[in-house]
């Protein structure tokens, strides 16, 4: 391959080697293209020097291995070629199938929006001689500390505040350099983590020359760097703030269920957390503590806190990693805009909820295809990480009935066109807010907060 990068003369995506610098906290991924140049990305853990031996640096290594393979969707999208490489290392059954799975479902949206069919097309090389050489993970004996992922936004601030009410000990954790995300960590008042990861340069130059580009599971990406970080960093726990929902994906006509964000569902969470129990570390858990909540229970519970009203965001205009970011915290304009807004509704005083965006949302007629969408009325659910269809409906009968909301622009509509086409459904919000049973909590953390959600 010359410097010219042709995604259709790519045959093979190869996994190079990794390795992880302790005295400098530094990991190195390394990638590439057939036999063109390496694709380095590096994975940076503040607070090195680190000291590493015996069966802990034995255990952090599989999970820099496990970053290596699952951190390469970033790269391997670029061309999809339909021969996948291991240099150096073979892998087993059960660790091909998680691979294969994260590729093929965490790179949905982007093979639907770029009209490809990645069926068939990815399979992760297996030597069932790998599984025969590797013993089940001992424990490491890791010390009992959550590593709680912070987005900037309300679920994982209601992770925090609920870890912080049962008496658990945690690190908010974050990779990049979002100053929002930054601020709304350090207004915790925790301990603070903040890992950086530097994409390999090569990747946005290809991206230029006509590389395939779109949406990647990033919060697998994330979870395998927490997951390192907690074996390195001595924590027992990797905590994200995935509710239920997230396992529902966009039913697209011809094309069936795409979900936008498959790597925060239920599926990926246990295969993820199966594998690094089974791989690297018996004691090491890896959790969503909102599994059993929908999203209006989430929002239900991030009402009772004020305290993060002026700091957290959920606009994922926040968080692009190129264009134009929104000038205030919220753009009012996007489909968590949107869906945020009408989830907190119910449950806070309106002036506090405008207050908090600048504006209402369901005062403006430009609004009303955002919220159809929401409801899945006349098209199809946005791809974002937004609530089940039926919440938002829920939610929008509730205003309905509400004297401060019912004669406001989008919701006078719902009552008007939308709630007499949903005769029969039941449009309660209770049933939304019950607890769900299938879920991944530790029990000792369960057994602490199932009476602090259910209140």
């Amino acid at each position: 391959m010359n410097n010219a990068f042709d995604r259709e003369a790519v045959r093979t995506f190869r996994f190079v080697d990794c390795g992880f610098d302790a005295a400098t906290g530094v990991a190195r991924l390394a990638y590439a293209f057939d036999d063109g140049p390496e694709l380095v990305e590096t994975v940076t853990l503040p607070g090195a020097p680190f000291a590493l031996e015996g069966a802990r640096a034995q255990a952090a290594a599989k999970a820099l291995r496990l970053l290596h393979l699952v951190a390469g969707v970033s790269y391997y999208k670029a061309a999809v070629p339909g021969d996948i490489r291991i240099d150096g290392s073979a892998i087993d059954d059960a660790t091909a199938t998680l691979l294969d799975d994260v590729y093929l479902h965490g790179l949905g949206e982007f093979a639907y929006r770029n009209g490809l069919d990645l069926h068939g097309r990815i399979r992760f090389p297996r030597d069932a001689a790998a599984a025969e050489r590797d013993a089940p993970a001992d424990a490491l004996g890791l010390r009992r500390h959550a590593l709680v992922a912070i987005g900037g936004g309300k679920d994982s601030l209601v992770s925090i505040e609920a870890l912080r009410a049962a008496g658990i000990d945690q690190t908010v954790a974050w990779v990049g350099g979002s100053q929002l995300i930054a601020a709304c960590a350090a207004r915790t008042g925790l301990p603070t983590l903040n890992v950086q990861r530097q994409l390999a340069p090569e990747l946005f130059e290809y991206n230029r020359q006509g590389a395939w580009n779109g949406h990647i599971p990033v919060t697998a990406i994330n979870s395998a760097i927490l997951a390192f970080a907690a074996v390195v960093l001595d924590a027992d726990q990797v905590v994200f703030s995935n509710e239920r929902s997230a396992s529902y994906g966009s039913l697209i006509e011809g094309t069936g269920e795409v979900n936008h964000q498959w790597s925060k569902g239920w599926a990926f969470e246990q295969a993820l957390a199966g594998y690094l129990q089974r791989e690297v570390a018996s004691d090491l858990r890896y959790y969503s503590l909102l599994r059993p909540l929908s999203e209006l229970a989430v929002a239900r519970q991030f009402a009772k806190i004020d305290r993060y009203d002026a700091w957290f965001s959920s606009c994922n205009r926040n968080f692009h990693l190129m264009g134009e970011r929104p000038t205030s915290r919220w753009c009012g304009v996007c489909p968590k805009c949107h869906f945020v807004f009408l989830a907190l509704a119910p449950f806070m005083p309106k002036p506090r909820l405008v207050g908090i965006f600048g504006r209402n949302l369901l005062d403006d007629a430009a609004q009303v295809p955002g919220y159809d969408a929401l409801m899945e009325f006349r098209d199809h659910k946005p791809f974002e990480c937004v609530g089940e269809a039926r919440e938002s409906r829920a939610a929008m009968a509730a205003l309905a009935t509400r004297p401060e909301w019912r004669e406001d622009t989008v919701v006078a509509r719902f009552r008007d066109v939308v709630l007499p086409q949903l005769a029969g459904e039941d449009l309660a919000i209770a049933p939304l807010l019950v607890p769900d049973p299938e879920h991944g909590i530790p029990d000792a953390v369960w057994s602490r907060l199932h009476a602090y959600f259910a209140a």
